[in-house]
């Protein structure tokens, strides 16, 4: 168990979730083409789910693969086109006609304007009618989720019946370098001035006041690539990807076509010992480095999104359940630990209409935080089955659209009812989360 820092808001945060954290752990169970569109089929409730026509389901979901930001396949591709290509792919599965959708939702961070004119460019790249509205949205790391979320809003307001929410990033074309123009005065607030911490720096605060060994770190990353290389050969991401032709430029500007259709970050060659000689990157004396940290990386992920009811009367699949969402606020300094308050706020919003058992997955993209929450009694083996971030990569803006297809997706591939979470930290200081049922087959 870990012991309190001096900061107070930090001991507020975890005194009031530790023991919460632990009696969520143990409800945690360890646990296109016409062929694809026959294999997505509507799910009837479980036999012990409320079901009701108001729910917000997913119907189905995309994504690119994850290149390598700088040196992989998506250098070169602009992302109107990484989002043009899972947008329309999600659509072409089930055969909805894109004027059916009441609402596009982009989460993007490094773009200006948070990619707004990007999004309408990949929209009307996509063949979507004029008629058909999108917005973007910035709420950092989790800008993908938070999409989905402002949909699931929409739909629950009857606002709209359905929705397109999605998330994309070019790590490549836009750093994140430039924090924008802040007041002179940031400098006379502590907490104002920890939203600037770079978050390497706070991935070291939360292992020194936690007490999280660079030993345990690596191992945690070697855990990330080896999951993810058993998934990735085994053919477990192949449903998810939609293969995208690009064209790459090499150094003396010639030009080749490529498919991009495998993640690029997974080092099947990762061992302790490899990432045990690797320099600390933010401190000399650090515990984070380039191997135990999430990669900067480029894509594009894509949800549809509906009203049951509406959702059923167009005949359409129903693939999973939101059931509930909670987006909390951290110290700046400490952001890490977002998860480790957000995952129970969800799963305490999910559990008031009806008992949680089992969880069958918790899925998350962080490092640090992933090594509190098991601390705090998250066992291992049931975060990230298949690999996180620093196997996958972290690009801003898609990633937590991207967590929900694949954790659909792994639900599904079980084979039977269950429920699953989506979290991430968030910079500034904040925490998402997000629960699923998968309703079963």
């Amino acid at each position: 168990q870990p012991e309190c820092s001096p900061n107070p808001d930090l001991c507020g945060c975890f005194s009031s979730v530790m023991n919460r954290l632990r009696i969520i752990s143990g409800h945690l169970c360890p646990a296109g083409s016409s062929e694809l569109r026959r294999d997505l089929r509507s799910s009837a409730c479980g036999s012990t789910a409320g079901c009701s026509g108001e729910d917000v389901v997913v119907v189905h979901g995309r994504r690119t693969a994850i290149g390598r930001a700088k040196r992989g396949g998506f250098k070169d591709t602009t992302p109107d086109e990484l989002l043009s290509a899972v947008m329309t792919a999600v659509l072409t599965d089930v055969g909805l006609p894109p004027d059916k959708l009441g609402d596009v939702c982009v989460g993007n961070v490094l773009q200006p304007g948070a990619g707004a004119l990007m999004a309408r460019v990949a929209h009307f790249l996509s063949g979507f009618p004029e008629t058909v509205p999108v917005y973007t949205v910035n709420r950092q790391c989790s800008s993908g989720l938070q999409a989905l979320l402002n949909i699931a809003g929409a739909i629950r307001s009857r606002t709209i019946d359905l929705g397109l929410a999605c998330g994309v990033e070019s790590m490549t074309l836009r750093s994140m370098n430039n924090p924008g123009d802040l007041s002179s005065r940031l400098s006379d607030h502590q907490k104002a001035r920890d939203c600037i911490i770079p978050m390497g720096l706070t991935s070291e605060n939360v292992a020194e006041r936690f007490g999280i060994s660079r030993e345990q770190q690596d191992s945690f990353s070697l855990s990330s690539h080896q999951k993810a290389a058993r998934a990735q050969n085994s053919g477990r991401f192949d449903s998810e990807i939609v293969p995208v032709s690009v064209t790459l430029v090499d150094d003396e500007g010639r030009e080749r076509q490529v498919t991009v259709s495998k993640d690029e970050g997974i080092r099947t060659g990762t061992t302790l010992a490899g990432l045990s000689k690797l320099r600390p990157a933010f401190k000399p004396d650090g515990s984070t480095t380039a191997g135990n940290s999430s990669q900067v990386s480029d894509g594009a992920a894509a949800v549809l999104l509906g009203r049951r009811s509406a959702v059923e009367a167009l005949g359409l699949p129903v693939l999973g359940v939101l059931r509930a969402s909670a987006v909390v606020g951290v110290p700046p300094d400490m952001m890490g630990i977002g998860p480790a308050v957000a995952i129970p706020a969800a799963l305490q919003q999910a559990g008031a209409t009806e008992p949680l058992n089992p969880v069958s997955v918790v899925t998350e993209d962080l490092n640090l935080a992933v090594s509190i929450s098991m601390k705090l009694g998250i066992p291992l083996e049931k975060v990230n089955p298949n690999g996180g971030a620093i196997a996958l990569g972290h690009p801003l803006g898609c990633t937590g659209a991207r967590q929900v297809v694949t954790l659909l997706n792994e639900l599904r591939r079980r084979g039977k009812r269950a429920y699953g979470v989506v979290s991430m930290c968030i910079g500034t200081g904040m925490g998402a989360a997000a629960v699923f049922e998968y309703p079963g087959p």
